[in-house]
């Protein structure tokens, strides 16, 4: 069962309309398409759908198109700052989630055209303003990265 089916029927929910007021990221750079299984401070799954027209296809690579790992971490990264946003009730107009660290980052299968990409992440830390979390990207249920990464909430400049 993937983590989809398992935390669909959650009520907590986070549709596209809500990732906007939550998440500064907008076209091309939102790599967050929902989310399931919300749990302040705790928990949530992120889901990308892939598809063939991503902006970065054509060069990376040439017939044969591969997300690039640095993107999947950077969706990792949007739903850690999405459940930050939410648990923090943080104001994107008076406050950004930045991105701080990554360790030990791990890609084991290509992610490609048509590829959902469910994204559990773990709260492993977190201390005011500072969250370390744990995320994996799963595609049809195998593990295709893992890492762990840290961010901040932070006034806007």
């Amino acid at each position: 069962m993937s983590e989809i089916e398992k935390k669909n029927d959650a009520e907590n929910v986070i549709e596209i309309a809500e990732i906007l007021r939550r998440l500064p990221h907008r076209y091309p750079f939102l790599l967050i398409d929902r989310a399931v299984g919300y749990v302040a401070n705790t928990s949530i799954c992120g889901i990308k759908n892939v598809t063939v027209n991503e902006p970065f296809f054509p060069g990376h690579f040439p017939g044969a198109p591969v997300m690039p790992g640095v993107l999947q971490i950077e969706a990792l990264a949007q739903t850690g700052a999405l459940l930050m946003s939410k648990t923090l009730d943080a104001d994107i107009s008076k406050h950004l989630i930045l991105f701080m660290s990554v360790d030990n980052a791990r890609f084991k299968k290509p992610v490609m055209p048509g590829d959902v990409m469910e994204m559990p992440v773990e709260v492993l830390f977190a201390r005011r303003n500072i969250f370390k979390f744990r995320g994996r990207v799963m595609v049809r249920g195998e593990l295709a990265t893992e890492c762990e990464f840290a961010a901040m909430k932070a006034d806007r400049p």
